[in-house]
């Protein structure tokens, strides 16, 4: 049984990682052996997201304490709560895959930044492509066309060697 100063401690943590979370989800782990759920966690850790059980009122006041009005006591089974600070698609993308793999593991919503999400909309996030693979296609977008401009430009420069070349192929 915990004190209530442990209790006040859990909270307090609680809320000070989901206050500065860029995204949170919500699972029902009830059933989820202890070796899967460890191997979860590392796996979430190396992807700079954590994942902590708590009793679901415990849950609710540490919302309560960052402004949000989720209510996690209409969600069914025993609670965790995976908080993402780095990547808002990194516990998402982690918790979907690793649910596909358990069938005891079930994503029941979340938060991005502070708006609530459903299901359907953690399991979205978790489609899409993390920061670095965008930014790597945002680098691939703009120099597109760049290396085409400068393409266009070698290609005259070629045309005229080869012109060149050619005259004094036929004049030697």
């Amino acid at each position: 049984m915990l004190t209530r100063k442990q209790k006040e401690e859990i909270v307090k943590n609680l809320a000070e990682e989901i206050k500065s979370a860029k995204a949170v989800v919500f699972s029902d782990f009830k059933g989820l052996e202890v070796k899967d759920m460890t191997s979860l966690k590392k796996e979430l850790k190396k992807e700079g997201a954590s994942f902590k059980v708590a009793k679901k009122n415990l849950i609710n006041i540490a919302l309560k304490n960052t402004g949000t009005d989720l209510d996690v006591k209409k969600m069914e089974g025993q609670i965790a709560v995976s908080v993402s600070s780095e990547d808002e698609t990194a516990a998402a993308k982690i918790i979907s895959k690793f649910s596909k793999k358990n069938e005891n593991l079930k994503i029941l919503g979340g938060l991005l930044g502070v708006k609530e999400m459903s299901v359907e909309e953690i399991k979205a996030l978790a489609k899409l492509p993390s920061k670095e693979e965008l930014l790597a296609k945002l680098v691939g977008g703009l120099s597109s066309p760049l290396s085409g401009f400068m393409n266009v430009l070698r290609g005259n420069q070629r045309s005229l060697v080869q012109a060149l070349k050619a005259i004094g192929e036929k004049k030697a």
